[in-house]
C-alpha cells in the first residue's frame, strides 16, 4: 500500500510530487524518492525515513524538471535504505512500483547472465532493467514496456519516466490501484485519487490489467490484451477526495478490491521476501517458551482468530483456545501461567476485547494485540503489538481488515513454529513463497465478481442461507454468514460440514441456498458427502472450490465459483474474496445501506 505520484506539468514538479506523497502518508512507508527530467535527463533523489528527510535533500539540491514521479515505500525485498528506495533508475528509465514481482529471482538471474549489475536488493529494479534492455535493443519506451509487462508475475502498480522523453509517462496496474488526473495541458497519476486533490477534480481509474500512455494532451489506455479502451472520467468535488470511493459504488466494494494491495503491504512488513523468511519485530517474550495461547475477539476479528487457531496448532503444536471477548471477560477463565493471550480488534477500542486484555494481564499473561490502529487503547495497553496495516476501513462490515488480520496471524504462526524448531527452514521458505502468491491469487478471485453478481440475484430472494466449511474453511463459513446477515439482513448461519447431520439438515428444502466453501484438500471427499446430503433434500448448492474440486464434485450445484489452485494454508485469505462479494452483491440487489447497515457501528466501544 505504498504511494505513487506522477506529474506531467507546466512548471517544476518535485515539490508538488512530495506534497502529493504527503497526502498518502496514512498508508505508511519507510523511505521516499523522486525522479524528474531536468533538461531532458533523468535525475533521482531518494532518502530513507520520512518525507522530511527527502525534503531536506531537495532543499540542498533542488531538482528542476516539469515531469516527475515519486514514491513512498514499505520495504518488501531488501531492508529500508536509500539504495532500496524508489525510484529505481537506469540511464534510460526510472520506475516506481507498488506490489510484489513474484518471479523476480528468475528474471534477475536471466539479466545477470547477460551482464547486468544490480544496485539494490529489490524486485522493482528488475522491472527497470528489463525495460532498459528492451530500449537498448532499439525499442521505443512504449514498445519496451509492452514487451516487459506480460513477463511480470504478481500484483503490482507501476509508473515509468524515460530519459529525453519529457512528454511521456507510462502506468500499469495489475492488482494495485492507479488513478489518472486530467488538467489543462497537464496530466497526473496517483495510487489513490486523494493524492491528486490539489491538482484536479477530473479523475479516471485504470481497471485490472490496464496500462496507459500519458502525455500532456491526454492518455491512451490499453487493456491486458493490448486493445485501446476508454475509461470514464469522473468529476469529483475536491472535498470528496479526502475520503474517496474511487470508481466504486460503495466503500465496502473499494475495500474488497484493495485487498491484493493491502495484504501485500502486510506481508511485506512481516516477511523478508528476499530471504523467504518471517521477520517479526522484536517481541518482549520468547516465542519458543509459549505453552498455551488464548485468542479473544468479537465479530469478524473472532473468526480471524478461529482460523489462526488451526494454524497455530498445526505449525507450532501449541494448544489454543478461541473465545468471544464478551464471554471470556466474565467467565473467569483460568489462564495457564506463562501463556500468551492474543487480542484482535480492527479499531483497537472494542470494549469487550479491551476488558479481556485487562483480565489476561491480571492473570499474568503476556498480551499481544493484533490491531489496525497502532495508537489505540488496546495497542497501548498490550505488551506487544502486531499492526495489520490495512489502512482506513470505512465500511462497517469488515473486509480488508479481516484478511490483513489473517496475514498477520499466519506470519505469527510460522514464526512460533520456527522458534520451537517444529518447522524446518525449507518449511518456512515454502510457506513464505505461498504467502507471496496471495496478492495475485486475490486478484484472480476478484474476477469472479460478475458471476457472483448474477448468482446474488437468486440469493436475494432467499429468507435463509447456510454456509458450510471444514478445517480453516469452517471459520470462513461463519464469517460468510455474518457478512450476509450484516449487510443484506438475510438470516444466515455457518456450520462445520460434519455438523450438518446433527441438526441443521432439518432446515434443508428446495428454497434453501447452501454455500459450500471447499477447496480440494485432504478432507474434500468428506465435504462432498455433505453436499450429497443437501442435494438429496433439494437444497440449492453454491460451491466455492478450485478446478480439481469442481471436476470431482459430482453433485448438482446452482453454481460453481472456481478459484485457482493454491496451498491450503492461504485458502482462507483468498476464499474470503468470493465470500465477501456474495454478501456485497446480494445487499446491493436488495437495496440496503451497504456501508452503514442498520443497528451497527464500526467500533463497538460499549458493552
Amino acid at each position: 500500500m505504498c504511494g505513487i505520484v506522477g506529474i506531467l506539468g507546466k512548471s517544476a514538479v518535485a515539490e508538488k510530487v512530495v506534497e502529493s506523497l504527503r497526502r498518502l502518508e496514512y498508508r505508511g512507508y519507510d523511505s521516499a524518492g523522486v525522479a524528474t527530467l531536468e533538461h531532458g535527463r533523468l535525475e533521482v533523489c531518494r532518502a530513507e525515513g520520512k518525507l522530511k528527510n527527502l525534503e531536506h535533500k531537495l532543499d540542498k539540491h533542488p531538482m528542476g524538471g516539469h515531469s516527475g514521479i515519486g514514491h513512498t515505500r514499505w520495504a518488501t525485498h531488501g531492508k529500508p535504505s536509500e539504495r532500496n528506495a524508489h525510484p529505481h533508475a537506469t540511464k534510460r528509465v526510472a520506475v516506481v512500483h507498488n506490489g510484489i514481482i513474484e518471479n523476480f529471482r528468475e528474471l534477475k538471474t536471466e539479466l545477470e547472465a547477460e551482464g547486468v549489475v544490480f544496485r539494490s536488493d529489490t524486485d522493482t529494479e528488475v522491472v527497470a532493467q528489463l525495460v532498459d534492455r528492451q530500449m537498448l535493443a532499439g525499442k521505443s519506451p512504449v514498445a519496451a514496456v509492452a514487451e516487459v509487462l506480460p513477463r511480470l508475475k504478481g500484483a503490482f502498480a507501476l509508473a515509468f519516466l524515460f530519459d529525453r522523453e519529457a512528454d511521456l509517462m507510462i502506468a500499469a496496474r495489475r492488482g494495485s490501484p492507479l488513478a489518472i488526473g486530467y488538467g489543462d495541458g497537464e496530466m497526473f497519476l496517483g495510487s489513490d485519487a486523494i493524492a491528486l486533490g490539489p491538482f484536479t477534480d477530473r479523475i479516471s481509474y485504470l481497471e485490472e490489467g490496464d496500462w496507459a500512455v500519458l502525455t500532456r494532451e491526454g492518455v491512451e489506455v490499453r487493456d491486458e490484451s493490448g486493445r485501446i479502451v476508454e475509461r470514464p472520467i469522473q468529476k469529483v468535488p475536491a472535498g470528496a477526495l479526502l475520503v474517496d470511493k474511487g470508481n466504486h459504488r460503495h466503500f465496502m466494494a473499494k475495500e474488497i478490491y484493495e485487498q491484493p494491495e493491502v495484504i501485500a503491504h502486510t506481508f511485506s512488513h512481516y516477511l523478508d521476501l528476499s530471504a523467504e523468511t518471517v521477520a517479526l519485530p522484536d517481541l518482549p517474550f520468547d516465542l519458543a517458551e509459549i505453552q498455551h495461547i488464548s485468542i479473544t475477539a468479537c465479530g469478524t476479528a473472532l473468526y480471524a482468530g478461529a482460523v489462526a487457531e488451526y494454524w497455530l496448532e498445526r505449525f507450532a503444536r501449541v494448544p489454543v483456545s478461541t473465545d468471544i471477548a464478551s464471554e471470556f471477560r466474565y467467565r473467569e477463565t483460568p489462564l495457564t501461567p506463562g501463556g500468551l493471550t492474543i487480542v484482535i480488534s480492527q479499531s483497537g477500542e472494542t470494549a469487550d476485547t479491551l476488558a479481556s486484555l485487562r483480565y489476561a494481564k491480571e492473570c499474568g499473561q503476556k498480551v499481544l494485540a493484533v490491531v489496525n490502529v497502532p495508537t489505540s487503547t488496546i495497542a497501548r495497553e498490550a505488551d506487544a503489538v502486531l499492526p495489520i496495516l490495512a489502512g482506513p476501513e470505512i465500511g462497517v462490515a469488515s473486509t480488508k481488515a479481516f484478511t490483513c488480520q489473517l496475514a498477520t496471524l499466519a506470519c505469527l504462526s510460522v514464526a512460533i513454529g520456527r522458534a520451537k524448531g517444529l518447522l524446518s527452514q525449507e518449511d518456512e521458505h515454502r510457506l513464505v513463497r505461498a504467502f507471496m502468491e496471495v496478492p495475485r491469487l486475490m486478484t484472480e478471485a476478484l474476477k469472479l465478481s460478475p458471476e457472483i453478481e448474477v448468482l446474488s440475484r437468486t440469493l436475494a430472494k432467499a429468507r435463509d442461507v447456510l454456509y458450510l466449511g471444514r478445517g480453516t474453511n469452517f471459520p470462513l463459513a461463519l464469517e460468510g454468514a455474518l457478512k450476509l446477515k450484516e449487510i443484506s439482513y438475510i438470516h444466515a448461519e455457518g456450520y462445520a460440514g460434519g455438523e450438518l447431520k446433527h441438526g441443521p439438515i432439518a432446515l434443508i428444502d428446495e428454497t434453501m441456498p447452501v454455500v459450500v466453501i471447499a477447496p480440494h484438500d485432504r478432507i474434500f471427499d468428506k465435504t462432498v458427502s455433505n453436499m450429497e446430503e443437501v442435494a438429496a433434500r433439494g437444497g440449492k448448492i453454491i460451491l466455492v472450490t478450485d478446478p480439481k474440486g469442481a471436476a470431482q464434485a459430482h453433485v448438482d450445484a446452482v453454481q460453481k465459483l472456481i478459484l485457482p489452485e493454491m496451498p491450503a494454508t492461504v485458502c482462507p485469505m483468498v476464499y474470503s474474496i468470493p465470500v465477501q462479494l456474495i454478501a456485497y452483491h446480494t445487499a446491493v440487489i436488495m437495496g440496503t445501506d451497504v456501508d452503514q447497515p442498520r443497528n451497527l457501528a464500526k467500533s463497538v466501544t460499549v458493552e
